[in-house]
Order: structure tokens, then sequence, then C-alpha cells
């Protein structure tokens, strides 16, 4: 059944089951999002996660969502030349755990070369070389390594059980052996458990085997899915990138407002206040009424809890949003 007909800021298109935005991104700017995975297939299960609680731990690759689906979706919405900073593999789960990833990069790469391709990727899957072949054409990497202890891996991301700090170290490494684009490596801070001297000194060491061109430090600016996970101060992170320093540091916690993003959209922000202000809501009560992606949810009620206009509640069915 052809999915309805509905209109937007960028033209009338399709309301897309695997493509999401553009969304408004501090790093990517105006980022078409590409969602490779069914809510939430992820081999980590981290406990800052903003999408919610893993369904399916799994480090087994195959076509989760269909390739040529996603291929004619891409298909109707560059038709018309949008403009784009980004197109974007990200979305609710690891992409590089669906096969079809290399034929979908190399679909865009023929037909639409002014495109540029980054992939969000929690790293798991880098120590194959398989994948790391499928994904080398890309344009931007944009990996995650939370520690490199294994005992704090397990901690802060409860992987598939088989999976070690240290493959993703070793996978980190091979790939940018053949890697021709940029890596853009996020650490995300949780105070207490991978900011310690201890682990800092660990990061810094394998940061310099792994060589990437920019080391970002990220944290909570919304709950994950332990809500005693407490964000990061600003002095923290600073803290930490000077026991990094030399090494090219720099932060990206959401500390400023992303209003100024071209693909901001004033309407969307809109909805969501107006959706929460009648009830307190949780993300995937707002993505399911008001037809959008989570990770989209997630970026603007991100920006509205910055901005102090909407806070959170934890209750036993998940985290409610309310309009302050």
């Amino acid at each position: 059944m052809k999915p309805e007909l509905q209109k937007s800021k960028f033209g009338e298109k399709v309301k897309y089951k695997h493509l999401f935005g553009p969304v408004p991104s501090r790093r990517l700017g105006m980022s078409l999002g590409v969602d490779l995975v069914p809510y939430k297939v992820c081999s980590l299960n981290c406990i800052y996660c903003e999408v919610g609680e893993t369904t399916i731990h799994t480090l087994e690759r195959k076509e989760y969502v269909s390739v040529s689906e996603v291929l004619d979706e891409l298909d109707h919405f560059l038709a018309g030349n949008p403009e784009l900073d980004y197109i974007t593999f990200s979305g609710a789960g690891e992409p590089t755990l669906n096969i079809g990833i290399e034929e979908i990069i190399s679909h865009i790469k023929e037909n639409y070369p002014q495109y540029k391709l980054a992939l969000l990727t929690n790293s798991t899957l880098l120590s194959d070389e398989k994948v790391r072949e499928e994904i080398k054409d890309i344009d931007l990497l944009l990996p995650s390594l939370d520690a490199v202890s294994d005992d704090v891996f397990r901690k802060i991301n409860n992987p598939v059980t088989s999976l070690k700090s240290q493959d993703i170290i070793d996978g980190l490494i091979e790939f940018k052996k053949i890697f021709k684009g940029e890596i853009w490596l996020e650490i995300f801070i949780v105070p207490g458990m991978n900011d310690t001297k201890e682990e800092l000194k660990l990061f810094k060491k394998v940061l310099k085997q792994i060589r990437p061109e920019r080391i970002q430090l990220n944290t909570l600016d919304r709950p994950g899915t332990k809500e005693w996970v407490v964000p990061s101060t600003r002095e923290n992170l600073k803290r930490i990138a000077k026991k990094l320093h030399p090494l090219p540091v720099e932060i990206i916690a959401k500390f400023k407002s992303r209003r100024g993003i071209a693909s901001y959209s004033d309407d969307v922000e809109s909805r969501i206040l107006e959706t929460i202000r009648r009830r307190p809501c949780t993300t995937q009560d707002l993505a399911d009424m008001l037809g959008l992606h989570l990770n989209e949810i997630n970026k603007y009620l991100s920006e509205l809890i910055l901005l102090k206009m909407v806070t959170s509640e934890v209750q036993e069915r998940g985290t409610f949003f309310r309009a302050l």
C-alpha cells in the first residue's frame, strides 16, 4: 500500500517509512536521515540512549528493512534535487546491521554524487573486514567509543555478550587504514564512569592509534534509559579535553541552541509544544501522533529542554514530556 502524501516546507513528499527529516543537526547541518533497521535493533543497550531500551539485542546481520524500499524512497526524495549537507545513515538502531548498506551507498554515489554520505555507528561491527569494505566509500564516519576498559564498556554500553571493547578499537584502527574520508569520533561522557583519571589515560593511548580527524565530547541533554544517569558539566568536559591535549578534541554537548540551523522547523517545534500542552507524552507517543521519526522528535525535545520550555518526568510507562 502506498504511503499517503503530505506537505512539508521541502515540498510535497511521501510520508516515508525509512527516511526522516531533514533534521537540524549541529554537526551535519541539513541532514536527511536514512533508517536501516526497525526500532530498536542494536548490538548495544546504552544507559544514556535517548531513543530507549534495545528491543532486539544482536550482532546478526540481515536485511532488516527492504533495500528496494529504501532506494525507491531515496529516488523519490532526491528527484527534486533538495539542498542537503549530508545524507546520514542513522536512526533507532545500528545501521551496519543491515546487509544492504553497501548497495544503498553505491546507489547514492552512482546516481546522486553531489551529496555527501555520513554514517553514525556504535562501531561494534567495524571489526568485521566485510563491513569495513562495504562502508569505505562514505564521506564521513561518526563512530562512538565510550570506554576503553572492558568493565566500563559493559557498564555504559551493555553490549551483546561476545563483544569486547578491544574489538571496537581494533576495528576503528583498521578502518582508518582504508578510509579516504574523515572520522569524527564521539565519546559520550557519563560522569564517574568514563571520565576517571585511569580511563582518560587509556583513551589518550588508543585515540593516538585510531587517529580520528576530530574527537567530540558529548553528554546527556535529556533522559536516557536509566534515570540515574546525569549529564556532565561544561567544566568537566573542558577538564577532559585538557587531559586529552594535544589531540583534536572539541565539545559538542548541547549547551547552545540549534535554532539557527537551516533545517530547524518552527512548525515541528510548535506541533510538539501544542501536543504536550494538552497532555504529557513520551517520545513514542509524539512520534505516533505527529508522524515523525523518533530521532527527529528527540532533536526538538532536546532543544526545548535546553530553552527550559519543556520538562520531563519518569513514570512507569516511560519518560513523559510536558510543556512549561
